[in-house]
């Protein structure tokens, strides 16, 4: 099997390029833009980020054996002692792109591409280790989810892998367009359309119009398009498309699915029907949202052939990212972990998630605002009280001026509610709480930091 490279010729495709000492050049196996990943051969980027000016790192580059180097073109001048090939560009983020969209199309790869307001990594690493049973399988890894995100992963796959399944990530209009366009997918998914982003969003709406982008850069290429039927703004489009299968839990879709029951500890059983094929699984993950994420990766893994052997084989290795609805339970109380990132749907599901855990008696939040979210930041926040009350939720201690518009809300309801202005009040109480008997969520948007706040619960548990 030919191994994929970047040879000269493609490097003058680069709009707007100037390569200088082009004769040096061989073929390019590799590209990187962290000077600590260079081998032999690798085309060093540097890329200018909001922390790092990846210029700085040029030099150490070279040492490590980069060679041939791609800069901005104002900063040539910087480099006249460097005894290597240059590439110069306008943009080397958009030189980046450039790059990955011609290494796309010298694979022979079949790409899925996912995008979402919640659920969108956890279906992403579900569907990738169902079609690891039966598939050489590349994926995003972490949260490399945006415009340097997607090039870097295509330009991580190679010639040896089946499946490339990537995760488009956005919070300002464009950019799903931008990175669908260097995907050029053959498989798309939006897991839903929430209230994520609204200060640049504007509105579901707007959150819709930057999603959509995924589906019209499938369209353009045939690919085939898979539509969430439970959500009311996707569901409009089913049967719009020449080439979609719709799935859900409505029983008049092409995958459905449903929770027949839930383990004592909240982990859902769920029942997939294709073509009047039944598929059960007990998942190793918790709440009714993980169910709805492998229901989404499901229909993609039945289009591509799996058997229910695969399937029951590829579910018992899923595993928890770090703060995605992460249920640890110790000797005498149990914590939820959902720290990385906060939104009105995913906080109303994590809060349902406590109620259904029925080994720990008591009902226990820890939240802090979830952010983005405009003008409505308020009226969203207090909303949650229902789904508060209608858990029987025993306690809520928050931070954050949204949190506080909520605990407002739950005066006389009974539940024990404070509000703490200053993290280190919320830091002192937790220390001499004593979470004997409870199940404790810790949620809040990636900016509220939470992750502290869930272990100074460990640390002082296990003192």
């Amino acid at each position: 099997m030919k191994r994929i490279t970047l040879n000269i010729e493609d490097l003058f495709e680069i709009p707007e390029a100037t390569i200088y000492n082009p004769d040096n050049i061989g073929l390019i196996r590799n590209v990187t833009i962290d000077s600590r990943e260079i081998k032999k051969g690798s085309l060093f980027i540097a890329i200018k980020g909001k922390r790092f000016d990846g210029h700085s790192f040029v030099r150490k580059a070279v040492k490590k054996g980069a060679a041939l180097l791609m800069i901005n073109k104002n900063k040539l001048n910087e480099f006249d002692d460097v005894d290597l090939p240059i590439i110069t560009v306008r943009n080397t983020t958009k030189a980046l792109g450039d790059l990955a969209k011609l290494w796309r199309r010298k694979l022979n790869t079949r790409v899925v591409g996912i995008t979402g307001s919640n659920g969108k990594t956890s279906t992403k690493d579900m569907l990738a280790a169902l079609l690891n049973e039966k598939y050489s399988v590349n994926k995003t890894e972490r949260n490399n989810n945006n415009n340097i995100g997607v090039p870097l992963t295509i330009l991580a796959t190679n010639e040896k892998q089946d499946i490339l399944v990537v995760e488009l990530g956005t919070n300002h209009f464009g950019e799903i367009k931008y990175s669908a366009e260097i995907l050029e997918p053959d498989y798309v998914l939006i897991t839903n359309v929430g209230s994520s982003h609204l200060k640049y969003l504007k509105s579901k709406k707007g959150v819709l119009k930057e999603k959509f982008a995924l589906f019209e850069e499938a369209k353009k290429n045939a690919g085939k398009i898979f539509i969430n039927y439970d959500d009311p703004l996707l569901k409009k489009y089913s049967g719009k498309f020449n080439n979609s299968i719709s799935f859900g839990f409505d029983k008049k879709v092409d995958v459905s699915g449903r929770v027949i029951n839930y383990t004592d500890d909240g982990r859902p059983v769920i029942e997939v029907m294709k073509k009047n094929k039944k598929y059960i699984n007990t998942l190793p993950l918790y709440g009714e949202q993980n169910a709805k994420n492998f229901l989404a990766s499901m229909s993609i893994a039945l289009e591509m052939g799996l058997t229910k052997k695969q399937i029951n084989k590829g579910t018992k290795k899923f595993h928890v990212s770090q703060g995605r609805l992460n249920v640890q339970q110790y000797k005498n109380f149990l914590l939820i972990d959902d720290t990385y990132n906060a939104s009105p749907e995913s906080t109303k599901a994590a809060i349902e998630l406590v109620e259904k855990i029925k080994s720990f008696h008591r009902k226990v939040l820890i939240l802090g605002d979830m952010l983005e979210l405009g003008k409505d930041k308020i009226k969203l926040h207090c909303a949650l009280s229902s789904a508060v009350i209608k858990c029987r939720i025993d306690e809520v201690y928050s931070i954050g001026s949204g949190m506080k518009a909520l605990c407002d809300k739950l005066i006389n309801k009974n539940v024990i509610t404070i509000n703490f202005k200053k993290r280190e009040s919320l830091k002192k109480f937790l220390l001499g709480y004593n979470p004997a008997g409870a199940a404790i969520l810790v949620k809040g948007s990636r900016g509220m930091q939470m992750e502290e706040f869930a272990s100074i619960i460990l640390r002082n548990a296990q003192s």
